[in-house]
């Protein structure tokens, strides 16, 4: 383990001293680096110019530095991460990529299965410059079996574990409005490079962390397997309330969710309503339309404040349904931790989530914007031993990125 960058010495994180490798682009491969970095490790992307050009070329790139400064710092992943912006197929990359290698702890990447081992950085060669290194690797379909040589993003992956079908309860599969895959695939990526990490505490040895999108998407069929004994009988909704819970329009055209499927709750919820007959009735399929019928017609009678307000005094399960600023800025979110007003130097502040959990004794931040591409090269290259000599050298060769930035 390495000291982190200066100005992080001396503060109680768990992952103090860890420095962790991102050769990732996406949200999969991105995520291990924002919780470690979260939590004190630290974590440099080798950000490769043909990517950051790609990105450019799909996204689109502001015109002035303030601009590119609030895009860059913008995305919550990519917040206390140092960058430098290397290609990784040139000639000389490795007298660069060795040497980091072998300060690193984590190494994670996003490539498709063979593509670092092609140009002599996939784990085996990574393993013999560091024994010790975790190599995680994040694919599509992971780094064996028969797909392994397919790409993808979220909605495939979803497909392909089964959980696009109409589970969701759509009439027809239906493309999900948020990064469902992407972020499973992050959070298990994360167990499974802090598991690895632990194991290395035993054995001395690094390991390679295999992370397919479609393998950490499968977890989501867990609650409906558990209900058959033929995963053939998991069938889609059949589009029928039950009440379980439900999302209902109220007088000012403002919606609530209810997930009162306890028959406790079920019994708060209908004397809340004034419909205590309804409570017997939970359980009878053949009244539930009738029942989801009556229910559409209370709601629309009061504004959503006032449903609230009575379901609070009655403690029955009910939550507005927010929209993302309304829920990024809530009380109980900022209470929590979960609001970050991040400050970007010279480019004002941008809005990101915190870190989505809590530990005694650790307190995340404070929080570094993402800097410029290669921003940080020099000093991440002094940390290896190169002098200035060796860093212009490499520079005019063309080893790193011709991009907007400091040290870029």
């Amino acid at each position: 383990m390495r000291s982190g960058p200066s100005g992080r010495g001396g503060m109680s994180k768990p992952l103090a001293g860890v420095r962790v490798l991102e050769l990732s682009r996406f949200l999969p491969g991105t995520y291990f680096g924002w919780i470690a970095g979260d939590m004190g490790a630290d974590v440099i992307r080798v950000e490769h110019p043909r990517e950051l050009a790609k990105a450019e070329a799909m996204f689109g790139a502001s015109a002035d530095t303030t601009a590119l400064c609030r895009d860059r710092a913008r995305p919550t992943f990519t917040r206390n991460k140092r960058s430098i912006a290397l290609n990784p197929g040139h000639p000389d990359a490795r007298r660069v990529l060795e040497p980091l290698l072998a300060s690193a702890d984590v190494l994670v990447e996003d490539f498709r299965p063979g593509t670092l081992a092609r140009l002599g950085l996939g784990y085996d060669a990574a393993a013999e410059i560091n024994p010790r290194l975790v190599y995680a690797s994040v694919s599509f379909a992971g780094q064996t079996g028969p797909l392994a040589h397919r790409a993808g993003h979220d909605p495939a992956a979803l497909a392909a574990a089964g959980v696009l079908s109409r589970l969701n309860g759509q009439p027809v599969p239906t493309l999900p409005g948020v990064q469902v895959a992407d972020v499973m695939a992050g959070a298990h990526a994360t167990i499974a490079i802090l598991l690895a990490l632990a194991a290395r505490g035993q054995t001395g040895r690094g390991a390679h962390v295999d992370i397919a999108m479609i393998d950490a998407a499968m977890p989501l069929l867990m609650v409906g397997l558990g209900r058959v004994d033929n995963p053939a009988d998991l069938h889609a909704p059949d589009g029928a309330w039950h009440p379980k819970g439900g999302v209902w329009r109220c007088a000012d055209d403002a919606y609530l969710c209810t997930t009162d499927m306890e028959p406790r709750y079920w019994a708060r919820f209908c004397v809340a309503i004034d419909r205590p007959d309804l409570t017997a009735r939970q359980f009878d399929l053949a009244a539930h339309p009738a029942i989801h019928a009556e229910l559409t017609a209370v709601f629309a009678s009061r504004p959503r404040a006032a449903w609230l307000a009575l379901f609070e005094d009655a403690d029955t399960q009910a939550m507005p349904v927010l929209s993302p600023v309304e829920a990024l800025r809530h009380p109980n979110a900022i209470a929590r931790g979960m609001h970050v007003a991040l400050e970007v130097p010279g480019a004002g502040t941008v809005e990101q989530i915190g870190t989505p959990f809590a530990i005694g004794g650790v307190t995340p931040g404070p929080h570094r914007a993402a800097p410029l591409p290669g921003a940080d090269r020099d000093a991440i290259l002094a940390e290896c031993g190169f002098g200035a000599d060796d860093i212009a050298r490499l520079a005019a060769g063309g080893v790193f990125a011709s991009t907007k930035g400091a040290g870029a």
